[in-house]
């Protein structure tokens, strides 16, 4: 019983694994960006989550509880928004430079941790006066020939004009201006009524509520993207593009609108993680940083780009890294003495990941493209 348990919680931390590494496979298997506010963007989804979860408490029953539903859309539109958003400032003046995009996004993945300890009703409105004046700006201009200081000098108009603004509102309206949003301690998402007990199998086995939704969740977010991938006219433009961009280019399908969409979907599958996360524990500023390393193991040992790859990949480091970590594997080898005290040498969460680390590692000495690698026009040599 004790191992039926630590394997199903093994499949749901892996289940976890697999929704935010999708997004990582798909723009990583596209365009080589390496996302390292990935995390982030999942924590944006996981307080998303925690926000809709507090509109929906004024709500009467039984409409209070499903407040899960409208989150996960949410998490996904508003990931999907700032990933756009994203691409579209950033990431595509660095395409072909993968170490200005690891620092960038690393330090974007800083700023957005400190945004959200930070983040009031007046840094909002001033950030909102700033994107709709710089913004509208360029939409206005846009066409025209501008050198790249009169772009700098509306950008900087803005900028001055959404400071000022929100200087002047909290000093006018004080605490009310300037209390923040979330602050740096954690909140909690509290899972619905229907999620809280779980599967009674026999006496002594309850699967929780809340993991088998995970795994659901996980395999519908599969479903769709393989069928998004296979049989939409975009999803093949983004097969088209990722095994050869060059032809892709010259048989007329926009490689710029591909990138700007597979940012924004992978971005979106980062937000349903993050609402996956948030039943599972706090969520905090720092919630993402959890799960990046891990998400990118995946990545790696999966294959880069291979989406079966980075199923089978997720799920058996999950389960791998749970067996080992709560001490199931010391308990199945208690009988011999010498492997017994190795593994529960590694029966903690710390541990587990170091002993996970250096199997990877060894596993990567054999196969350093990873369980499924690349074929065909994708491959490098």
């Amino acid at each position: 019983m004790e191992l039926i348990n630590s394997t199903f919680n093994g499949l749901a931390t892996g289940s976890v694994l697999l929704l935010s590494a999708l997004g990582l496979t798909i723009v990583f298997g596209l365009m080589g960006v390496i996302n390292m506010a990935h995390g982030e963007v999942m924590m944006l989804g996981a307080y998303t989550t925690f926000v809709v979860q507090n509109w929906f408490k004024s709500f009467g029953e039984p409409w209070r509880d499903g407040y899960v539903f409208v989150a996960l859309i949410l998490a996904f539109g508003v990931t999907a928004l700032f990933g756009l958003v994203l691409e579209r400032s950033v990431i595509r003046f660095l395409y072909g430079r993968p170490l200005e995009t690891l620092l960038a996004t690393w330090g974007l993945s800083l700023i957005l941790q400190q945004f959200v300890r930070s983040v009031n009703w007046g840094m909002a409105i001033g950030l909102t006066v700033f994107l709709g004046l710089g913004g509208g700006g360029m939409f206005v201009l846009r066409g025209r020939v501008l050198p790249n200081w009169a772009k700098g000098v509306l950008w900087c108009l803005a900028g001055g004009i959404g400071i000022t603004t929100s200087l002047v509102l909290e000093q006018r309206l004080g605490l009310q201006m300037t209390k923040p949003w979330f602050g740096a301690q954690n909140v909690d998402v509290t899972a619905p009524q229907w999620l809280r007990s779980g599967l009674r199998l026999g006496d002594d086995l309850q699967l929780p509520y809340t993991r088998i939704f995970i795994i659901v969740l996980t395999v519908l977010c599969l479903v769709a993207i393989g069928l998004f991938l296979q049989r939409s006219p975009w999803g093949m433009r983004i097969r088209a593009v990722t095994q050869n961009r060059s032809m892709s280019a010259c048989l007329g399908i926009d490689t710029d609108q591909v990138d700007a969409l597979t940012f924004a979907l992978g971005s979106g599958l980062g937000g349903i993680a993050g609402c996956a996360v948030s039943f599972l524990g706090s969520v905090g500023p720092n919630t993402g940083q959890n799960y990046i390393v891990d998400a990118f193991m995946v990545v790696v040992v999966g294959g880069v780009g291979n989406l079966w790859g980075s199923v089978v990949a997720a799920l058996g480091i999950g389960t791998i890294n749970y067996l080992l970590g709560s001490g199931t594997i010391a308990t199945l080898v208690q009988p011999i003495p010498g492997l017994a005290d190795f593994f529960s040498f590694f029966a903690s969460t710390s541990m587990a990941k170091v002993m996970l680390f250096a199997l990877i590692v060894a596993f990567l000495q054999y196969r350093p493209a990873g369980l499924f690698p690349p074929k065909g026009r994708t491959v490098e040599f």
